[in-house]
Formats: structure tokens, C-alpha cells, sequence
């Protein structure tokens, strides 16, 4: 048996806890990930444990922030004026809104406060300064 080497492709079975146990992710019922390894489609600490298994092995990694979504940023945190959000958008806390940046990218922002003038936005990952744990079984490694 070998481990799968950047640019094969592999399948893999997983389930994402918390440091807290919630769960908030998992491949359970569904068809396995499937991902070119080395292209950065998943976090590095999940590819990383990954490039270090065999096929058919089973594995729990730790994963800290800084291999996963990274360290939560208070500037990606911003209060804006409740007028520069569209009227016909519904605001609640928990809500996702997309904005767009200067140069044409897409940016996912999380209400997280509402005030009566103003509402505030973050665009930090949900999962960014979060330890994960994660369940994972090495499928396959494609040819």
C-alpha cells in the first residue's frame, strides 16, 4: 500500500467536530469527497493527513486554526449604516449576505448585530479561529 501523491485524485469518507463536539460536517449517507490532492481544494490540515494515509485506513486528526480556516480577524468585522443595505433585503442576526469587492470578488458576509441604524457584518469563515477534529476514512486513491 502507498499514500496518494499530489495531483491523484482521492475519495474520502469524513465527519467534522468541534473542540466542543458538535458536529458540523460530515459525508455520512452521502457519496465520498472527492478531491485532486495538492490543488488546495480543502483545508491544508485535512489534505495533510490525508497525503500521510493509506487506502482503505481510518484516521482522527486534530487540526488547528491555522491549518484550517484560519485565525478569526476583528477587521473583517464591520458595522455599517442600515441605509447601505438594500430595503428588500430581510435582515436577521445569522443571516448571509454577498458583496462584492472592487475588483470584482465575491465576499460572504454573516450578520451577526442589528441596531436600529446600523447592522454588523462579518466576513470571517464561520469556522476561522476554530480548532476541528476530524473522522476520516481514505476511500480511495485514484490512478
Amino acid at each position: 500500500m502507498s499514500t496518494p501523491q499530489p495531483g491523484q485524485t482521492v475519495k474520502v469518507h469524513y465527519t467534522g467536530i468541534l473542540d466542543d463536539g458538535t458536529q458540523f460536517d460530515s459525508s455520512a449517507g452521502r457519496e465520498p469527497l472527492e478531491f485532486t490532492l495538492g490543488e488546495g481544494q480543502v483545508i491544508p490540515g485535512f489534505e495533510q493527513a490525508l497525503a500521510e494515509m493509506e487506502e482503505g485506513e481510518s484516521r482522527t486528526v486534530h487540526i488547528p486554526p491555522d491549518q484550517a480556516y484560519g485565525e478569526h480577524q476583528p477587521e473583517l468585522v464591520q458595522q455599517v449604516d442600515r441605509a447601505q443595505i438594500p430595503a428588500e433585503i430581510e435582515l436577521a442576526v445569522g443571516v448571509q449576505l454577498q458583496a462584492q469587492g472592487p475588483e470584482g470578488q465575491v465576499f460572504r458576509l454573516v450578520v451577526t448585530e442589528l441596531a436600529e441604524s446600523s447592522v454588523t457584518l462579518d466576513g470571517n469563515h464561520p469556522l476561522a479561529g476554530k480548532a476541528l477534529t476530524f473522522e476520516l476514512e481514505l476511500v480511495e486513491i485514484a490512478a
